[in-house]
């Protein structure tokens, strides 16, 4: 018999992080091809910062149980649903849903995660992982002996970027403030400080001849430059739209604008390429591909953390009742790494 209740943390509108709310009720039982996830570890990404602005760009209307990615071990099985997965540890990408003590999953879109790697360390390499690994491998194809620039090199993304690049044998540049530059130039990384004005200027000291891939999460103006930096046959991976989280107007357009300017870059004959990357593009069109894909570049993502290539870095771990606070210190710009919430 399981006395356990359901807790969740609900975004009711836009709001300061002291309005989200706790809401108690049942845990959920799992349908045909369902399964229920004990929540261990689930995190504050960018994408709920933008969220509680109202600012990300397909969110769904209020209110709402943010949380874009957990991980847990699987609770009870629906229909249809291998029962030996019961009492496995799983990862799974939702984009809502994760702030929560249960939580309702497709079967099919869990990756086991393997024995020996905590939930918290798990969970700092779900969305952030799984992004960095597409955008390298798949969009950027970094080989050995390129330069690339990481712009936020300390940041979610950015800080699994740098490491997976560089166990791929890349040389990274990575911008970011002057605070983390010691801790960048330790990992190998030449530090830009994005604060010091040109920065193009300061990456093209380090690089005259252009780079492989530039990584840029920030949008706006700046993208422009990120495009001129890449050497011939070089690529431009956009994948956010930082600049306007505090901005008021369209959520969309922000987007739209990149989307545009790819679209027009990419039409230019100059053996160059741009993309906007969405981790869940595919997703719609071709389910299978998308979940066999996340499977396979999640489980390279745990495998790279079993080897050392990468680190799993927790910068705090609070309550989920304390999600408030996980929130304003994520926002605060001065932790490095993950902000991960336990039940």
């Amino acid at each position: 018999m399981n006395t356990e209740g359901l807790v969740e943390v609900v975004l009711p509108g836009k709001v300061e992080p002291e309005g989200l709310q706790i809401r108690l009720g049942k845990v959920p039982t799992a349908g045909p091809g369902q399964v229920v996830i004990r929540m261990e570890a689930t995190g504050v990404s960018f994408a709920e910062q933008q969220m509680r602005r109202g600012r990300y760009y397909d969110q769904p209307p209020f209110p709402f149980v943010p949380g874009y990615d957990l991980v847990g071990t699987v609770l009870a099985t629906g229909e249809g649903v291998d029962p030996g997965l019961a009492g496995t540890r799983v990862a799974a990408l939702l984009k809502v849903g994760g702030w929560a003590s249960h939580v309702l999953v497709d079967a099919a879109d869990v990756v086991p995660v393997p024995a020996g790697i905590g939930a918290a360390e798990a969970e700092t390499l779900v969305v952030n992982g799984i992004t960095a690994w597409q955008m390298l491998h798949r969009k950027a194809r970094v080989r050995a002996g390129d330069t690339v620039v990481v712009h936020g090199a300390n940041g979610g993304v950015g800080s699994v970027l740098v490491q997976l690049a560089q166990a791929a044998g890349a040389r990274v540049i990575g911008t970011a403030s002057e605070r983390h530059h010691d801790a960048l130039r330790e990992r190998g990384v030449a530090p830009v400080d994005y604060r010091a004005g040109d920065v193009a200027a300061r990456i093209r000291e380090l690089a005259p001849r252009g780079v492989a891939a530039v990584f840029d999460h920030v949008g706006g103006r700046g993208i422009i430059d990120s495009w001129r930096l890449l050497a011939p046959g070089g690529t431009l991976v956009s994948y956010g739209s930082a600049s306007t989280r505090d901005d008021e107007g369209s959520k969309q357009w922000p987007v739209l604008k990149l989307l545009g300017r790819v679209w027009m870059w990419n039409a230019l004959p100059n053996r160059r390429r741009a993309y906007f990357f969405n981790v869940w593009a595919g997703r719609a069109l071709a389910k299978n591909r998308f979940r066999a894909r996340l499977r396979t570049d999640l489980t390279q993502v745990f495998a790279a953390l079993q080897r050392g290539e990468v680190s799993a870095q927790i910068a705090a771990q609070l309550p989920l009742t304390r999600a408030a606070d996980a929130m304003r210190l994520a926002e605060s710009g001065t932790v490095a790494g993950k902000v991960v919430l336990n039940p």
